[in-house]
């Protein structure tokens, strides 16, 4: 392998540390900042897409605006985020998204407008596939089981 040294300082200060570094003006359009899981799901969901190396939002989005996306804590980490979507949900149509507490979503969910998820401690909800939330409040808990 090859040896590689992390720097936890600002860019600014850490450059002066490699003689004859220098630094690169990357236009916003290149790249989305992701630092939670809540910007990870925008990013990889059907409101972005990648063209010519240009990080472009969708042109069926009606808005040119980012929807508002709030996760719980159980969203966190980077593996349980990933194990509560089958598929990532259509988000072109939302505005606002706050999910709280243990809920997964199936395949093909899409959600709209003002969406609030809220599983109370202690239970469950399951997203079923294919279901369609727009403006609405899903609290408690909502288990479908296959049988």
């Amino acid at each position: 392998g090859r040896n590689v040294i992390q720097l936890e300082t600002a860019v600014g200060a850490a450059i002066k540390n490699f003689p004859g570094a220098f630094a690169i003006n990357v236009p916003r359009s290149r790249f989305l900042p992701v630092k939670q899981t809540s910007d990870l799901l925008l990013v990889m969901s059907n409101l972005y897409h990648l063209e010519e190396g240009v990080i472009k939002m969708s042109p069926l989005r009606q808005f040119p605006v980012t929807p508002l996306v709030k996760l719980g804590t159980e969203f966190k980490r980077i593996q349980h985020f990933l194990k509560r979507f089958q598929t990532i949900p259509d988000l072109l149509e939302l505005d606002h998204l706050t999910v709280t507490g243990d809920v997964y979503f199936g395949r093909n969910v899409s959600l709209r407008g003002t969406v609030i998820i809220v599983a109370n401690h202690g239970e469950r909800i399951d997203i079923p596939a294919n279901s369609l939330l727009e403006n609405k409040i899903v609290s408690g808990n909502l288990r479908i089981l296959d049988h």
